[in-house]
């Protein structure tokens, strides 16, 4: 069979485009089920929250070094085989989460599902744009951006909901979801199976991943870096220790309610990409400067007071300003990327969004050993608050 007959075979570029988001989304979601789960293996072991962040870390340990390694081998690879390989690797976590509960076993799940991330994440994007571009050429490359950016996020928004009631309303809170998650992605896995191909495989010796930018477009490239690591450290804030925040300062115990602020945060992330996506970029980006500063503001506010409720509010809103941020930055990357390289400047920029998920994370829990846990997240949100309201100005200052 030839390269071009692969690339239009055996099912349309438009459902292709669907299966593909849906996978996307689902994959994604799996890879926070854990957020609400974390008492529980707390309760179930006896380890401090500092381990949490450990736990949580090498998750982003695992996304980063995917990344690096194979975040852009689908550039010559194909995309619908790299993101079948992903798919089964978070099959592969599911089982060992089914497997372990002990912090050893939680440690090498995480970084497994982690690898499955940073497989994904570029490939899955490029792939989106491919296939939109292919079946609907003159629409606007913005559609297929806010799809994937509504998947990436909408599904880490999705997972720590899910996990939330199977923690609080379904037997075996441990297990249940990752057996059920496990049948999930296997079926997706043999789905994607059958979504075109967009990229020719080809013949190239490999190499780990490298910064795929044109010397005129490093500031751009830089801007957009900068932008990514931020809302990414606001969502590994959320995603790693939202349930001890909400046990420590509110004294909120039910993992639905955990689920649910961080389903919160990580949706209105999800909105603001779909909702802005007809918005011009400069003005997204304003949107992203004021979102972040007002609602980083308000949940420092929130956890002073402290109210939930101000600190729940102010997590949504600055979820809704990195969504905005950090699609901006994904557009940004694939305007610079060179012909054919793609995959490999998506990599780039999902690789430093991951480094912010996973080092103010790592720093968060070292702190949380000697300092009280508010001095912490207030530090924290002041440090966020600043990268990301002035990455959002200085990618609207060079914006088209």
């Amino acid at each position: 069979m030839s390269a071009v007959t692969d690339i239009e075979a055996p099912a349309s570029r438009a459902t292709g485009f669907w299966v593909v988001a849906v996978a996307f989304l689902l994959v994604m979601a799996y890879s926070t089920v854990p957020t609400p789960l974390y008492p529980l293996y707390q309760q179930l072991d006896g380890f401090p929250v500092s381990v949490v962040t450990v736990v949580f870390a090498a998750y982003a340990v695992g996304v980063v070094a995917s990344l690096f390694l194979l975040g852009h081998v689908s550039d010559w690879m194909g995309r619908r085989r790299m993101l079948v390989i992903a798919i089964l690797v978070s099959a592969l976590s599911a089982v060992l989460f089914m497997v372990f509960t002990d912090v050893a076993g939680l440690l090498v799940a995480r970084v497994v599902n982690g690898v499955s991330i940073g497989i994904l994440t570029a490939t899955a994007t490029a792939h989106l744009g491919e296939l939109r571009a292919r079946a609907r050429p003159d629409e606007n490359a913005i559609v297929a951006a806010s799809v994937a950016g509504g998947a990436n996020l909408g599904g880490l928004a999705l997972g720590p909901l899910i996990g939330g009631v199977f923690a609080d309303y379904l037997p075996d809170p441990l297990h249940l979801p990752h057996t059920v998650f496990a049948i999930v992605l296997i079926c997706l896995a043999i789905a994607v199976a059958l979504v075109p191909e967009t990229v020719a495989p080809q013949h190239r010796q490999y190499r780990p991943q490298r910064i795929a930018v044109p010397a005129s477009s490093r500031g751009a490239f830089v801007a957009a870096g900068f932008a990514a690591f931020a809302g990414f450290a606001l969502f590994g804030l959320f995603t790693s220790l939202a349930p001890t925040l909400l046990v420590g300062t509110f004294g909120e115990t039910r993992h639905l309610v955990a689920g649910v602020t961080v389903f919160l945060v990580f949706g209105s992330a999800a909105a603001a990409q779909v909702l802005l996506a007809r918005v011009s970029r400069r003005s997204q980006l304003l949107f992203a400067a004021l979102a972040c500063g007002i609602g980083l503001a308000a949940i420092a506010l929130g956890a002073v007071l402290p109210s939930f409720v101000l600190f729940l509010v102010g997590g949504v809103v600055a979820g809704a300003g990195v969504g905005a941020l950090f699609k901006c930055a994904l557009a940004t990357a694939s305007e610079i990327a060179e012909p054919g390289r793609r995959g490999e400047t998506l990599a780039a920029i999902f690789l430093v969004a991951y480094c912010g998920l996973a080092v103010p994370v790592l720093a968060i829990g070292a702190a949380l050993t000697v300092v009280p846990q508010l001095v912490v997240l207030l530090v924290f949100v002041v440090l966020v608050a600043v990268v990301t309201v002035v990455a959002a100005l200085r990618m609207r200052r060079i914006a088209r």
